[in-house]
């Protein structure tokens, strides 16, 4: 089994892909190790040396910061605070969400900014290679002093609390202890905020909704050539000349993907009766391309995300410094996350436009799809399932990141609720996926019509790509029952992925 190092370098959405896909364990890099240590001999040192209360470390917590705890209440107070911060409700987050969770926890303590044992660091690593998935609720954080209950839920089965999943199973974190021989870990100072303040519950939402998004993106681009074959679209519209005097980046890629999607097509090369083609067509590269710029800037706000220390007080022994501040505070992600989810939520808008083109009867289509219309409905009611998809998406892109709300004392009167704008984001990015399976399973049986009346070829991938599909839905010759085929397409989707 592949192993991937923990180190201060860049770790990038493309590598946290590769690790879940191909199931690698983590391990700390020696630099990593040593950064751990250090950071956490300076904090003891700095401990014995000032006098003044250090947020955190030697006092309370939020608009309790000014109560001093004694030297010997210090673990008590660290385990206090995960035990009474495991707030969550509603639904669980989603296991390979909660992976994600635990390997930006351990790069982000790796960096030696936190305080931590060495030992705390390594138990999560223990989580993460052993497949030990620690139960977390998706609702209680506020974005705002990190994530704070979802990530006591994850730290809980450290100090032999809360539960996990393990193998099938779910058991106590007392329970999982006894069956590794672990000990509980006995968290020192500052180690119960390091683990619970910072955004990784925010995060691990948006690295997998941005390495989603991405991946639904470039299959948005290969169903449209499908549909367009299918609707006997112009190719104009994708023509580089038009772009390049409007040059938006994701606008010239789009453009470009179309093109060599549909090289060599014969479907595209021949004679049309008509001079434009509706919008959900003839401005896809404006409209995938806004997406894919939208993407590409989340991913770059999430890439630096992952590699940040997001807890508080930061500690810097070089610098003889421990300083309180808001790294914390998940309004960057909260901004993003919003606008991806109206990036996502637009790419199956304009898919649920062409769907509805498909099924009109228009361009010599048969009307819904089907060739005996009236006795059979066809194709009529997926789209209906498309339509009520997209509208749900558009509703959960009201943003989050603008609503704030105290808490705390008013110690905390601003919040971030990036926690919300990710797991809307969530239900967004898998809306857009059953979107673009409906648009596909559309398309596919469209296109197949289409090459009935030419007998015209489309491009070797156009080709492929539908025969591939074919192998997995099949031809609606009269009605049958149409979720377990449109299920069937998402399952397509999910292989392509």
């Amino acid at each position: 089994m592949a192993e991937h190092k923990i180190s201060p370098e860049l770790l990038t959405l493309q590598k946290v892909d590769q690790i879940l896909r191909e199931n690698m364990t983590l391990a700390l890099s020696d630099e990593s190790r040593r950064r751990i240590i250090k950071c956490r001999e300076y904090l003891d040192n700095k401990m014995k040396t000032q006098k003044e209360p250090i947020y955190g470390v030697t006092t309370g917590f939020g608009s309790l910061c000014n109560i001093s705890i004694s030297k010997e209440e210090l673990s008590q107070l660290q385990k206090n605070l995960v035990m009474s911060h495991a707030c969550g409700v509603g639904e669980e987050v989603p296991k390979e969400i909660v992976r994600i969770m635990l390997l930006n926890k351990i790069q982000s303590l790796s960096y030696g900014n936190s305080g931590v044992q060495l030992q705390t660091v390594e138990r999560l690593v223990d989580f993460f290679n052993n497949g030990i998935t620690p139960v977390v609720y998706q609702q209680g954080s506020l974005g705002a002093s990190g994530d704070l209950a979802p990530l006591a839920h994850m730290c809980l089965p450290l100090l032999g609390l809360g539960q996990v999943d393990y193998k099938g199973e779910r058991i106590s974190g007392k329970e999982l202890n006894q069956r590794f021989g672990w000990q509980p870990i006995e968290l020192q100072s500052k180690e119960g905020l390091a683990l619970l303040n910072g955004t990784q519950f925010m995060s691990a939402f948006a690295v997998w909704c941005v390495i989603k998004a991405q991946k639904l993106s470039d299959l948005a681009d290969q169903i449209m050539a499908v549909s367009l074959e299918a609707f006997d679209g112009r190719i104009e519209p994708f023509l580089d000349p038009v772009h390049q005097v409007r040059p938006h980046k994701g606008q010239i890629e789009t453009a470009r993907r179309i093109r060599e999607l549909l090289e060599g097509s014969e479907i595209i090369k021949q004679y049309k009766q008509h001079v434009q083609d509706p919008y959900s067509f003839r401005c896809v590269p404006q409209v995938h391309g806004a997406s894919k710029d939208a993407i590409r800037y989340v991913a770059d706000v999430v890439t630096t995300e992952i590699n940040s220390a997001t807890d508080n007080p930061t500690v810097f022994p070089d610098l003889d410094m421990v300083i309180s501040a808001g790294n914390f505070h998940g309004q960057p992600l909260a901004v993003s996350l919003d606008f991806l989810a109206i990036a996502v939520a637009e790419l199956g808008s304009i898919s649920e436009r062409r769907t509805y083109q498909l099924i009109g009867a228009k361009r010599d289509l048969p009307s819904f799809l089907v060739a005996k219309p009236g006795l059979n409905s066809g194709f009529m009611i997926p789209q209906y399932a498309a339509a009520s998809v997209v509208s749900q998406s558009k509703q959960l892109c009201t943003p989050a990141s603008v609503d704030t709300i105290d808490s705390s004392q008013g110690q905390e009167d601003h919040v971030s609720f990036g926690s919300n704008a990710a797991t809307k984001l969530y239900r967004v990015v898998n809306n857009t996926e059953k979107v673009l399976a409906i648009e596909l399973f559309n398309a596919a049986q469209a296109f197949d019509f289409r090459k009935q009346k030419t007998g015209l070829k489309s491009s070797e991938k156009i080709e492929n790509f539908v025969k591939e599909y074919r192998s997995h839905v099949n031809f609606v010759e009269v009605d049958q029952v149409m979720y377990e085929l449109i299920h069937k397409s998402i399952d397509f989707l999910r292989s392509k992925e």
